[in-house]
């Protein structure tokens, strides 16, 4: 305490200790076993169970002290859920229950068998303070979800060579085409229904104008995604984002999505001047609500000197 008028000094003190040979090591993950028929048994009566798991913050980070299955050093050595998980879902499914699983995780998991395992699967990321409120809204109907993947699922770690270079071959999705949930897929609890779109030039660009109509019971949120290829970039990607537009719809509700395209929009590498600029000639305009070819409709436009 600190009287008016009177003045004190703080001294703080730091002490360092240096070991000479010494080596600590520090692991700060750790797997339990569990009784998966013990715990089943406690649901005895209980149809439908929601799992929340996935991985966590203390497990993947800059050279962190972790040291298991999947994780070394704070990376990741291989995409799957750990197998404390995997075979604990797998069990309640054997068990005949309904399985919502919630996957907590700050990167992309690989879930080919819990889509066998799983009847539903919430990714949930890293949610913070009022993520269970988040989470619970979603699976009891309150609020219709409409967020879509910022990354590429993939099925499996074998489907992502060791990265020996800088070559994005095979990765992303804009080089990859068998992914388990592609970059911009998400579902919703309505439906909705996209037109043919009309491109038409506008200030060194194109205009391009997409019908999307909610085709379904409730109303929700859409997010048309705009991809563009340059046909003639045999070396290039297979898509790259480059607009994307949110659209709240009542349901039966229609309406059409003006999206501009700037000459930027149509920027590609150019090996010849080893830089990116838009260059003449034919484009594929790829849009819909994924970048699964299965949800995109593609039209083609010129662009000149």
């Amino acid at each position: 305490q600190v009287k008016a008028g009177e003045e004190y000094r703080i001294e703080v003190r730091f002490a360092f200790v240096k070991t000479w040979g010494a080596n600590l090591k520090i692991n700060i993950g750790t797997e339990h076993p569990i009784d998966y028929q013990a715990i089943i048994r406690k649901l005895q009566g209980i149809r439908k169970v929601v799992f929340v798991g996935g991985i966590s913050a203390a497990l993947e980070g800059e050279e962190m002290p972790v040291d298991i299955d999947g994780f070394k050093g704070g990376d990741r050595t291989n995409i799957e859920l750990p197998k404390v998980q995997r075979d604990f879902l797998r069990a309640l499914h054997e068990a005949g229950k309904t399985v919502v699983f919630v996957n907590c995780s700050g990167s992309a998991i690989a879930l080919e068998p819990e889509m066998e395992t799983c009847d539903a699967i919430l990714q949930a990321w890293y949610a913070g303070q009022e993520g269970g409120t988040a989470v619970s809204d979603v699976l009891f109907g309150t609020v219709n979800p409409s967020g879509k993947l910022p990354v590429t699922f993939y099925k499996r770690t074998d489907q992502l060579p060791d990265y020996e270079d800088y070559s994005m071959r095979g990765r992303t999705y804009r080089y990859f085409s068998d992914p388990l949930f592609a970059f911009g897929y998400g579902l919703s609890y309505t439906t909705f229904r996209f037109g043919r779109a009309r491109a038409e030039a506008a200030e060194g660009g194109y205009r391009l104008s997409v019908p999307l109509t909610n085709t379904g019971t409730r109303p929700g949120e859409e997010v048309v995604q705009v991809y563009i290829r340059r046909v003639a970039d045999a070396n290039g990607p297979l898509k790259s984002l480059r607009a994307f537009r949110r659209v709240a719809l009542k349901a039966g509700e229609s309406t059409t999505v003006e999206i501009p395209l700037s000459r930027k929009s149509f920027e590609c590498f150019d090996e010849s001047t080893n830089t990116m600029r838009t260059l003449p000639g034919d484009y594929e305009l790829m849009y819909g609500n994924s970048s699964r070819p299965e949800d995109l409709q593609t039209l083609t436009v010129s662009v000149v000197e």
